[in-house]
C-alpha cells in the first residue's frame, strides 16, 4: 500500500524537527510532505537544511487546516498513493504507528479511516481515541483528559477520525471529496467522517498505533480565532451532514446547546467572535444546503443505522466551545 503522510505547519519551529524524526523512524516506508502555510518562523529553513528527503510545499498564507492539508492530499492522490496519513506538527509518532494504521486499512475494503491512540505528551492521559458526534450537534474527542489504564486498548468501530494523526483511504477520499476548506480550522475532521459514515464507508479505531499530541499548543495561540471558527462549524457540521427525520428529531436539543454555547460564549468575554461566527456561518446557507443535497445523495447507509453512531448523552464539557 502506497502511503503518503502529510503535516500541516504553521509557525512550527519549536515542534517540526521531533515531528519528523519520529515520522522518519517509522517501521514501513512512506513519503513525506510538509505544506507550509505561510509561516514567518524558521520552520521551512529548518526543514530545507536538515530533511533532504521530505518534500516541502510552501503556501504563500496561511489557509488553515484544511486548505493546508488539502494541498499535500491532492499531492497524494496526483501521486497515486493508496492512503494519506495527516499528522500534527505538533505531535511525535510511536515507531509502529503508521504501520497499525496501515494494516487495518488493509484489513477490511469498507474500512475508509484508521485513527490511533492519540495521547498528550505526558503519555498518561488521552487526547483522543475517536471523535465522537452528539445529538446535541456537538463533536467532541472521545476520552479527552482522561488517565489511560487500558480502557480504551480494545480495537472498534468509532463515529470519526482525529485528523490530527489518522490514516485515510484515498479510493474513499475520491468518492466523497476532501477536506471542506470552509470550516479553515476546528471539526473539519469530524465533518470528514460524517461524511465517510454517510457514504457507507467505516472508521477504525486502532489502540496499538500510537501518538503524542501537545493538545493545544497551536490553539493556544490564536484567541477569539478558535471560538470564531468553532462557533460557524458548529453549525456547518449539523446544517449539511445531520440526514432526514433525524435532523428534525435532535434540532431542539441542536438549538439549546447553540443558546448555551452563545451564553457560554458572552460569560466568557467571546461574545463578538461568537456571533460573527454565527453570522459568517448564515452566510454560508445556501452554499451549504448545495452541498447537503450531494452529501445525502450519496447516502447508503441507514437513517437507524447513524442513530446508533451518535453519542446519545450529554457531551462532556471539553469541546472547544465549552
Amino acid at each position: 500500500m502506497k502511503t503518503m503522510v502529510v503535516i500541516p505547519n504553521w509557525n512550527g519551529q519549536e515542534w517540526i524537527q521531533e515531528c519528523l524524526d519520529s515520522l522518519l523512524l517509522q517501521t514501513v516506508k512512506s513519503s513525506i510532505v510538509v505544506v507550509d502555510n505561510g509561516s514567518v518562523d524558521n520552520s521551512t529553513q529548518i526543514i530545507e537544511e536538515n530533511y533532504p528527503t521530505v518534500h516541502l510545499i510552501k503556501l504563500p498564507r496561511n489557509t488553515g487546516f484544511a486548505g493546508g492539508v488539502n494541498v499535500g492530499i491532492k499531492y497524494a492522490l496526483n501521486n497515486e498513493a493508496d492512503a494519506v496519513a495527516l499528522f500534527n506538527n505538533d505531535a511525535i509518532a510511536d515507531r509502529n504507528w503508521l504501520k497499525k494504521l496501515v494494516e487495518s486499512l488493509k484489513s477490511n475494503p469498507k474500512i475508509g479511516i484508521a485513527t490511533c491512540k492519540l495521547l498528550q505528551t505526558n503519555k498518561t492521559h488521552f487526547d483522543s481515541t475517536g471523535e465522537c458526534y452528539s445529538i446535541w450537534g456537538m463533536p467532541f474527542p472521545r476520552a479527552r483528559n482522561l488517565f489511560d489504564n487500558g480502557q480504551f486498548d480494545v480495537e472498534e468501530y468509532v463515529f470519526g477520525a482525529s485528523g490530527g494523526a489518522s490514516l485515510y483511504r484515498c479510493a474513499m477520499l475520491r468518492v466523497i471529496g476532501i477536506f471542506d476548506e470552509k470550516y479553515f480550522a476546528y471539526y473539519e475532521d469530524v465533518d470528514i467522517s460524517f461524511r465517510a459514515q454517510l457514504a457507507g464507508w467505516k472508521v477504525w479505531y486502532e489502540p496499538k498505533a500510537i501518538a503524542y499530541h501537545r493538545v493545544g499548543a497551536t490553539s493556544s495561540k490564536l484567541g477569539g480565532f478558535t471560538r470564531y471558527h468553532a462557533t460557524k462549524n458548529f453549525y456547518l457540521l449539523y446544517a449539511k451532514n445531520m440526514p432526514g427525520w433525524l435532523y428534525w428529531k435532535y434540532l431542539p436539543l441542536f438549538t439549546l446547546q447553540a443558546v448555551r454555547l452563545c451564553a457560554s460564549s458572552i460569560l466568557k468575554g467571546g461574545g463578538v467572535a461568537y456571533f460573527k461566527g454565527t453570522l459568517r456561518a448564515i452566510i454560508l446557507v445556501p452554499h451549504v444546503m448545495n452541498e447537503r443535497r450531494e452529501i445525502q445523495k450519496r447516502r447508503k447507509i441507514s437513517i437507524r443505522e447513524l442513530d446508533k453512531k451518535l453519542y446519545h448523552r450529554r457531551p462532556p464539557k471539553i469541546p472547544i466551545l465549552s
